[in-house]
């Protein structure tokens, strides 16, 4: 056998290379020869196969050595990201709803309980919400079509004395675009509905959806009030008690136009209150930059002409300076 190797060796080329798994195969049968090898191994010489068996003793031992990692793999990075990412985007899914997403998207190795421990790793809850949800989702699922109204009074001085004059607002939501009623001295249940009426045709002409209106339990927003709006298709929800968050768009509009207006003034009449109010409104919508809703601090009503960056910088006034928005002339 020794002498038809030789023989065939004779055939080969000077050199052979073998693969990894070919010296791997090697160096399984010519381990235990011992000494015996170096006259048996002529694929490669007697010391190089030696260094072989040196080098895959060290690397044995190594392996060895290393802790063994018991259990599956961690989930890859990407993956559990979209789990999460899924999680916070939808509240209302549970780790089983999940983990059929995931299957959707090509995402097969998944099990239940991976999904379940990756959300409890980010302190998000595994089961579904149950009920309605919180305030802040349900603000976000209803803004397009969600109004908020309230009462605000303002003293005014007459011949008579002092007198306490009304106004309604209606914030929506969505765009916190406001109508604003005119003041009254009387806010009766015929003035109150007459207000509902002109909401209504305020919104359909401002094609801003009316779908829910929520208002406080002032005793001014009567039952026949209510009732108007159900019959133009809007649903009419009170505010709970104790809970000022339910109305804190339109409350905090009502901070704005008396800290930026009617405090302003020493206010004479219902002609003087309506003149200031809606000069006021006016500017809040088209020129007063709004910090809310994404506006990107832009006005609500944003212009149909980009601004321009040239030509000189010109400022209009109302209610003698107290109101400035500035402006770049035509060049």
């Amino acid at each position: 056998l020794k002498v038809e190797n030789e023989i065939l060796r004779s055939k080969l080329p000077e050199r052979i290379t073998v693969t990894a798994q070919e010296r791997r195969r090697l160096l399984k049968f010519g381990a235990k020869l011992g000494k015996a090898l170096r006259e048996l191994v002529t694929i490669v010489h007697p010391d190089t196969f030696a260094r072989w068996l040196r080098e895959n003793a060290r690397k044995r031992k190594q392996r060895k050595d290393e802790p063994v990692k018991r259990g599956r793999p961690r989930t890859r990075r990407e993956i559990r990201e979209l789990i999460v990412r899924l999680a916070r985007e939808n509240s209302s899914w549970g780790y089983t709803r999940i983990l059929g997403e995931m299957k959707k998207l090509g995402i097969q190795s998944l099990s239940r309980n991976t999904v379940k421990n990756i959300l409890k790793e980010h302190g998000l809850d595994p089961a579904p919400q149950r009920g309605e949800g919180t305030w802040d989702s349900f603000i976000a699922r209803h803004a397009a079509t969600l109004w908020q109204c309230d009462f605000f009074s303002v003293k005014t001085l007459t011949l008579t004395g002092w007198k306490r004059l009304y106004l309604m607002a209606f914030l929506h939501v969505g765009t916190r675009r406001v109508f604003l009623s005119p003041a009254t001295a009387n806010p009766n249940e015929a003035w109150v509905r007459q207000q509902a009426v002109a909401f209504v045709e305020h919104a359909k002409a401002e094609s801003l959806k009316a779908t829910i209106l929520f208002h406080d339990r002032d005793t001014k927003f009567t039952a026949a009030f209510d009732a108007d709006l159900k019959a133009s298709g809007v649903k009419v929800r009170l505010a709970p008690p104790r809970s000022p968050n339910t109305q804190a768009f339109v409350e905090r509009w009502i901070g704005s136009i008396r800290s930026e207006c009617l405090n302003h003034f020493i206010l004479l009449g219902e002609r003087h209150v309506n003149y200031l109010a809606q000069s006021w409104l006016s500017h809040y919508h088209v020129a007063r930059p709004h910090q809310g809703r994404d506006k990107g601090n832009e006005p609500l009503i944003a212009p149909r002409v980009a601004p321009s960056t040239e030509g000189a910088v010109c400022c209009k006034q109302q209610l003698a300076g107290l109101l400035r928005h500035y402006y770049r002339r035509a060049a």
